[in-house]
């Protein structure tokens, strides 16, 4: 499989968990030994303007976050234009999903999802999506800037029992195809991290259900790295969503 990353991701950019020293590298460690590395480049201002105000786009620049933030949104553009011909993940960081139109807050800075649709949507590469996010956290700026678009559909998983969450899963995506399958990847329910719910094999099994949908409906798909914070964990949950959307 192609993987978005760069080196640039690696070092620390604030002080939160998402941004901590070797959590990316966690993640390029454990990935499959065929995987393919591509560098991501970064998003243009107006590409990440489809997703986010001037205000918006000017705090994050003051932050000193800018640049960093942009290369995530460009590696998730990369993934996901990818990702119509075959699946991709996008190792990037900050993750997005909790950035809002004019906001942000959880460690997020632009929607990396909502920078990546737009787009694809914008140069008539694609006419709907789905959003499957796994993350432990409701994806709240996901729905902010995409929720109101009549193409897109978003799943924020609910269960709390691990069979439950998993049917849900499948139901929702075998009930909503779509051109691109979108997949904001959160680690942070697994047992072993803060939601303490889900096993590795699950993120295989997602990952299986993702691709099976795309196929089925000759679509594509690619999923980005949103939270996940147990690095001894991270990795091989991350080489099970791959092992998934390629089997």
């Amino acid at each position: 499989m192609k993987v978005i990353y760069s080196h640039s991701f690696f070092p620390v950019y604030t002080s939160d968990p998402a941004a901590t020293a070797g959590r990316i590298e966690a993640v390029m460690n454990a990935l499959p030994a065929d995987t393919e590395l591509i560098e991501a480049e970064p998003a243009t201002e107006a590409q990440i303007a489809l997703a986010h105000t001037k205000d918006h786009i000017e705090y994050i620049r003051q932050e000193g976050l800018y640049e960093i933030a942009a290369l995530a949104a460009g590696g998730a553009i990369h993934a996901a234009r990818l990702g119509l011909e075959a699946p991709t993940f996008g190792a990037i960081r900050p993750p997005g999903h909790h950035a809002s139109h004019d906001s942000c807050w959880g460690f997020c800075y632009f929607n990396n999802m909502a920078v990546a649709l737009l787009t694809l949507k914008e140069e008539g590469l694609i006419e709907t999506a789905t959003i499957l996010d796994f993350d432990l956290h409701y994806g709240d700026g996901n729905v902010n800037i995409l929720d109101h678009h009549s193409w897109v559909t978003i799943c924020n998983p609910t269960s709390h029992t691990r069979d439950n969450y998993l049917n849900e899963v499948e139901t929702f995506i075998k009930a909503h195809p779509a051109d691109m399958i979108g997949v904001s990847a959160g680690f942070d329910h697994h047992r072993d991290d803060w939601g303490g719910l889900l096993h590795t094999r699950d993120y295989h099994a997602m990952g299986r259900m993702v691709i099976n949908s795309a196929r089925k409906n000759n679509g594509g798909c690619f999923a980005i790295l949103e939270g996940g914070y147990n690095h001894d964990v991270i990795g091989q949950n991350a080489a099970a969503l791959i092992g998934g959307l390629s089997s």
